[in-house]
């Protein structure tokens, strides 16, 4: 092998992350927006056809996430702290099994119900994954500093809207008279799963503003 192939192996490949992260936060996007669509449908069988469809985005994104673990495996530098390029797709790649597991949970259900409070969780997200997606992209370049401060920034406002929600309306579920109990754990698991889907977001802003501290 030549000395000039040698330096490049052992060269940060930085774009290869920031093309792989940068699929997976359009991924997830993608994602959140086809729940959106899901969560604001009234037919059983629309929300079959689109959670089969987000099955395949969850997959598209267990696949990114594959790449970028096998990318870590075989760069022996990395643009940004090995462990952080781990935490943030581990954490895209949860967000995304919470949105996809609350679709099966509608139709496994036989839930065609669209209330206030998913559409308004659906909204949350799609909000809060184009946060990711914006801070995801400037991360790479770090005099951007200000610019991924205010997405993570929004993203915890977002999620302390989607905390307030989800106390709100698992008070009104369980206080709901004459309500069939099945019926009420049914919705439970669903606004559970969207919680979870809105800390994870939180969560990956906790890794992104590490990354932003370390490399300032």
């Amino acid at each position: 092998m030549k000395a000039d192939s040698i330096i490049r192996w052992f060269m940060p490949r930085e774009e290869r992350f920031h093309e792989l992260l940068g699929q997976d936060t359009v991924n997830l996007l993608q994602g959140a927006r086809l729940f959106a669509d899901i969560a604001k449908s009234t037919s059983l069988d629309d929300r079959r056809v689109k959670a089969v469809q987000l099955k395949a985005i969850e997959h598209n994104g267990d696949q990114i996430t594959r790449q970028i673990f096998e990318a870590l495996n075989t760069s022996f530098i990395t643009p940004l702290d090995r462990e952080d390029i781990r935490s943030l797709a581990t954490t895209l790649d949860d967000i995304l099994d919470h949105l996809e597991s609350v679709a099966q949970y509608l139709v496994l259900f036989e839930l065609k119900d669209s209330t206030e409070a998913m559409r308004q969780f659906a909204d949350i997200l799609v909000s809060m994954a184009e946060a990711a997606d914006k801070g995801t992209r400037l991360v790479w370049d770090l005099s951007n500093d200000k610019e991924i401060h205010n997405a993570i920034v929004r993203i915890s406002e977002l999620e302390n809207q989607a905390d307030a929600l989800y106390g709100t309306v698992i008070a009104d579920l369980f206080r709901a008279d004459g309500r069939d109990p099945l019926e009420v754990l049914k919705w439970k698991e669903v606004y559970d799963g969207l919680e979870e889907a809105c800390d994870g977001c939180k969560d990956y802003t906790h890794v992104l503003g590490n990354v932003v501290i370390k490399n300032a």
